[in-house]
């Protein structure tokens, strides 16, 4: 499974974000694809206000600031 992670540069709860997704990935086992969004106008458009996002097969799972323990439960269910 990849998770899609929206980011920029310089930002703060990117970096908290990007430690929470690392830490679940030695524990699940999926893949990380970091996307800056500065990098593509249609991420930019769609994901300018809301950085970090963590995306699961097109569904935008927590954005803003990351919390570890739900993120874990909404990645368990793309297990099933």
């Amino acid at each position: 499974m990849t998770v899609y992670f929206y980011t920029k540069t310089n930002c703060p709860l990117c970096d908290k974000a990007l430690l929470i997704l690392e830490e679940l990935q030695e524990e699940l086992g999926f893949t990380i694809e970091e996307r800056d969004i500065y990098q593509n106008d249609e991420w930019l458009e769609a994901y300018g206000v809301m950085i970090p996002v963590v995306q699961v097969n097109g569904e935008d799972l927590q954005y803003g600031i990351i919390d570890g323990n739900s993120l874990r439960k909404r990645l368990l269910t793309f297990y099933k």
